[in-house]
């Protein structure tokens, strides 16, 4: 009897252990899932401004917090050209419209908008590629001059809109 409890002990152990030896577990607290031994790089070029209204600080505050977001979230190296991941793309709409309207006939809230078009080009799994628009609408008050605020709304939506391409991107949710 205590042979075939035995038995029954070794063989469960050895398949527990060939189990754990056979399954690959990986955990990431930045949302990323990326086979660091296929991907090492990922390159982003700069994201031109085509649009009709213009604030000509965004592009580079877009470039520099989408490069950084992906060199704080991951292990891959951030290029200028031919990374295993490319992302390219353009800046195609930034825009303000009139939200509400108070009592005496003005308009009491603004909203702003942006919208980036994006190229995913991953050189690995060529079925992951996609073009696609990503947006981010932010409100202010009417009383407020854009100038005044507009840097830090134009920050929001585009850690908004690089929030957006990172999941698209990187993270399999």
């Amino acid at each position: 009897m205590d042979w075939k409890k035995n038995r029954i002990i070794i063989t469960l152990c050895l398949v527990s252990l060939v189990t754990l030896i056979a399954c690959k577990v990986e955990y990431s607290f930045n949302g990323a899932s990326i086979n660091y031994n296929e991907v090492k790089s990922i390159s982003l070029s700069k994201f031109p401004i085509r649009c009709a209204y213009v604030w000509a600080p965004m592009e580079g505050m877009f470039y520099n917090s989408l490069s950084d977001s992906y060199a704080k979230k991951t292990k891959l190296k951030v290029l200028k050209k031919n990374g295993d991941l490319q992302l390219t793309g353009e800046i195609t709409e930034y825009s303000q419209t009139n939200k509400s309207i108070s009592s005496d006939g003005f308009s009491a809230q603004t909203q702003l908008k942006m919208t980036v078009n994006v190229r995913f080009k991953n050189t690995k799994k060529p079925d992951k590629d996609f073009e696609r628009t990503f947006s981010a609408v932010t409100q202010y008050d009417s009383k407020q001059q854009l100038n005044s605020v507009q840097e830090q709304l134009v920050q929001e939506m585009i850690d908004d809109i690089v929030g957006q391409i990172y999941n698209a991107t990187v993270a399999d949710w």
